[in-house]
């Protein structure tokens, strides 16, 4: 069988800094859920992306689930959360018993609409918060989202699962809106096997999630609890793994650039094929490459001819509004987000590709246009 190229698969670091902290939560015994690399991790993760505080949870969902109780967010509100995503985003919402409403993108940046964002306000009233997603490490047109946000005093939430070191006018992703949530799932861009961080500014409310994640136990010599909590911290073992991976971020980024580059050069000139977009105030972490496809070959086709060469690749997410869960919400929008879904692939993007693989899939997808 032909070597097996994955879409985005763990890379762990060559030096191994990963096993070093392993190692030393062994070695100390601190393999219990909380230990030192958990408060490490947290502090090298504001630090990089430059927030005030971070919280250590045990899955992106977990974190943007916690930022909507942090936002006050409680059965019958409404949030409002782009569509085109993957369901972690939104199903947080209706943990909360609230109302999902969605918002489409635009061509531009493939994020939220900041047009269909005011549209979505004027119809409804009681907003309580804004999950915006920077796809694919794609920065959203977040001044606008920002200065709407700011004009209706609602809580604006970023999800930033798949773009860690993407940057908006110089500012780390997830450190522009009031929470910023990340994700070390075993495809993104660094991983812990399984993970999450919730950054933020505001202290006290990064500390009550600290509280509600190790199951809202009260200070008291017994076990007592007074709120309701959850069991969403992130593991020592865990942090341990994250806290190498971060060592080799940048070196990751650096190799998702190249990738990308490498197939804008290769594929870029084939007719009806386009790349992502790359807006001169958005540097991103090019996490997955994506194209969509407007002439005769269309997503399928590429997508079936890599699986039979042993070769990931996969659709550009479906949108939430037309999930069979999702559909009976309301979708402000025209549909752009459909079209995206419906003409888009995402091509293998792992970092530990060659040069010999990125040939391979090239050649595979320009016989296409034979």
């Amino acid at each position: 069988m032909k070597k097996k190229i994955y879409l985005s698969s763990p890379h762990m670091s060559d030096e191994g800094y990963e096993q070093e902290y392993i190692k030393e939560a062994f070695e100390t015994n601190w393999i219990a859920p909380l230990g030192p690399h958990v408060n490490e991790f947290e502090k090298e993760i504001a630090s990089y992306v430059g927030s005030k505080h971070a919280a250590a949870l045990s899955s992106g969902t977990a974190a943007i689930h916690l930022a909507l109780k942090a936002a006050g967010v409680e059965a019958g509100d409404i949030v409002f959360c782009q569509s085109l995503t993957f369901a972690g985003t939104c199903n947080p919402i209706i943990y909360q018993n609230a109302i999902p409403v969605f918002i489409d993108s635009d061509y531009e940046t493939w994020n939220m609409n900041p047009d269909d964002l005011e549209k979505a306000f004027q119809k409804y009233q009681n907003v309580k918060a804004v999950i915006v997603v920077h796809l694919y490490g794609l920065a959203a047109d977040m001044d606008r989202i920002v200065e709407l946000c700011k004009k209706y005093s609602v809580t604006l939430i970023e999800d930033a699962a798949e773009s860690l070191g993407t940057t908006y006018k110089g500012q780390h992703t997830g450190t522009i809106g009031d929470y910023g949530v990340f994700s070390f799932n075993g495809n993104k861009i660094i991983t812990t096997s399984g993970g999450g961080m919730l950054v933020s500014n505001n202290a006290e409310r990064i500390e009550k999630v600290r509280f509600w994640s190790t199951q809202a136990r009260d200070k008291a010599r017994h076990y007592q609890h007074s709120e309701l909590g959850y069991n969403y911290r992130m593991s020592n073992i865990v942090a341990g793994i994250g806290r190498g991976q971060l060592k080799v971020l940048d070196q990751r980024i650096q190799k998702k650039k190249y990738i990308f580059d490498f197939y804008k050069r290769e594929l870029g000139h084939l007719d009806g094929l386009h790349f992502m977009p790359i807006n001169d105030w958005n540097e991103p972490n090019y996490w997955l490459t994506c194209i969509t496809l407007t002439g005769k070959v269309k997503p399928l086709d590429i997508i079936l001819k890599l699986d039979e060469e042993n070769i990931e690749s996969r659709p550009i997410w479906k949108p939430m509004h037309l999930q069979p869960y999702y559909e009976k919400f309301d979708f402000i929008g025209s549909n752009v987000s459909d079209d995206i879904f419906e003409n888009g692939v995402c091509l293998p993007s792992d970092t530990k590709m060659t040069d010999d693989d990125l040939d391979r899939v090239c050649s595979i997808i320009k016989g296409l246009w034979k």
